[in-house]
């Protein structure tokens, strides 16, 4: 397992349990190594446009992804954290933020923010974070790749009848090109990147299918 050493070392050099021969990150060596990730910007040239107001709430996750530290899973049962990098903030914000930016760059929707800007919608997008981190080969598999795994599940709420339109998930796994930091991020933008934009055009489709199949006034 030669290629991972780099970040299996950053784990046991702060002494974590369940990886073996550990020393540090390449180029991740100060408290300050802080990565972010990057909205979508390309979408389905044949969306349809929303006339719609839509809110995206701040995402819901596990104690173990809402944190702005990097997680590692050296076995589908623990769950560690890489030291000396972190994500700008926790990862529902992150999230969250990309999400709207997403919307935005689709050009397809009429205003989407969040709730505490004061936007009324008319409809609510809810997502909970269920996959975001990075899983270590087992073991016993030599020079095996490390895995980003990110899923998000989204439920889309009519803000007239309180009620849930559409649910689905969306999950995406991409393969690091390397153990440098800088490509495990690279991986995690992508891996997010795809879910996001399958999120995107698939919230715009039901958004519209069902305004168009319940005709009313916008809210203003």
């Amino acid at each position: 397992m030669n290629r991972l050493l780099p970040v299996i070392a950053a784990l046991a050099a702060v002494g974590l349990s369940g990886c073996a021969g550990l020393g540090t990150i390449n180029r991740a060596a100060t408290p300050t190594d802080l990565f972010t990730l990057t909205p979508k910007s390309t979408f389905a040239s044949n969306l349809p446009r929303l006339r719609q107001q839509i809110v995206i709430e701040e995402p819901t996750a596990t104690a173990a992804v809402d944190t702005d530290q990097i997680a590692v899973h050296p076995t589908p049962l623990q769950v560690e954290y890489l030291p000396r990098v972190r994500w700008v903030d926790r990862a529902p914000l992150i999230v969250q933020a990309l999400m709207i930016e997403s919307f935005e760059n689709s050009g397809k929707v009429a205003a989407v923010g969040r709730s505490t800007v004061g936007l009324r919608p008319d409809y609510t997008i809810v997502t909970d974070v269920r996959e975001f981190q990075a899983n270590l080969p087992a073991a016993d598999v030599e020079d095996a790749p490390l895995e980003i795994h990110v899923r998000l599940n989204l439920k889309i709420i009519d803000s007239f009848s309180d009620h849930i339109i559409g649910s689905n998930s969306f999950g995406e796994q991409v393969v690091a090109q390397s153990d440098e930091m800088i490509d495990v991020a690279a991986a995690f933008d992508t891996a997010l990147g795809r879910a996001m934009r399958k999120s995107v055009e698939w919230s715009v489709r039901k958004i519209h299918a069902h305004a168009q199949a319940n005709p009313r006034p916008t809210l203003q």
